[in-house]
């Protein structure tokens, strides 16, 4: 069973259906759940559904659309089982022996159960109640809606933070790296360098070869940064700064901030998105 981080909770018709997360990328919703709305016993209605031809058709198909390692020979001999008296779907066998990824059984008394790819979970809430269905979709857009907005929030306000340190590393720049003498010339390509020098550390490619490689665009390389790399860029500016002020040469800085950069992106990949608050004024997240 693949690492899952829980997300959030959608609330349909008076139940709760868990949302997980392997990868922030990819979303699972609990099958467990859904079914709760027609059955007592969720897992035999999960593993009916899932003995149906058809349906071992559809997730063979969506294997093949996304996922590069399965065994698609493996799953010829599968399919022609399905649908007959004798056919038991097991999703041990289904992901160990196909390397299927769109379930997943979650252990615990708290959130465990049967897993699927927000794809073939809503095929499964069709089969269960077309209306039930339309209530997920529903509540799930007003969680896509909430979190689409709290990223938003999250990239401008560290975006602002970013140039607000910027300020403060070129102010630093000025006063520690250039010194009276040099030309209007050379202090813009002072700030230029330094700039740069940030830019390979934490995204491996200047400003320039950025452009090189998107042709057309008017973004530049922190526009187009992710949450996670504008925060450590900010941090990595506030650094740099005082580095600077220390006396250090541009090569012990960089290897200073390539620690600091590699550290805090793993720390934060490790954070769910759940726990950045609002800025005061909002409403909060629920716990």
């Amino acid at each position: 069973m693949p690492k899952t981080i829980k997300k959030d909770t959608i609330h349909a018709v008076g139940i709760d259906i868990g949302i997980y997360t392997t990868d922030f990328k990819n979303e699972f919703i609990s099958l467990t759940d859904i079914a709760r709305y027609r059955s007592i016993d969720p897992r035999i209605t999960i593993h009916n559904w899932l003995r149906g031809r058809d349906v071992v058709e559809f997730l063979g198909l969506w294997e093949v659309l996304h996922n590069p390692d399965f065994k698609r020979i493996e799953f010829d001999t599968f399919k022609e089982e399905a649908g007959t008296n004798a056919f038991v779907f097991s999703i041990k066998d289904w992901t160990d022996k196909l390397g299927a990824i769109g379930l997943f059984t979650k252990s615990g008394r708290y959130g465990g159960g049967i897993y699927a790819h927000i794809d073939i979970a809503f095929e499964f809430a069709s089969w269960i109640s077309p209306e039930f269905k339309l209530y997920i979709i529903k509540d799930y857009q007003r969680l896509k809606s909430d979190e689409n907005s709290r990223l938003s929030l999250n990239w401008n306000l560290n975006r602002e933070i970013a140039k607000l340190n910027y300020r403060i590393h070129t102010d630093a720049i000025k006063n520690h790296l250039i010194p009276p003498e040099l030309t209007q010339e050379q202090i813009s390509y002072r700030y230029a360098n330094e700039a740069d020098m940030l830019n390979v550390v934490l995204f491996g490619k200047t400003a320039k070869q950025w452009r090189d490689e998107h042709h057309g665009k008017k973004e530049n390389i922190r526009d187009k940064a992710e949450l996670n790399q504008l925060l450590v860029l900010a941090n990595m500016e506030s650094y740099n700064a005082i580095l600077i002020g220390q006396g250090k040469t541009m090569s012990e800085r960089i290897v200073l901030l390539r620690e600091l950069a590699v550290k805090q992106m793993e720390t934060l990949s490790m954070v769910s998105m759940d726990g950045i608050k609002q800025l005061p004024g909002g409403d909060s997240e629920k716990e």
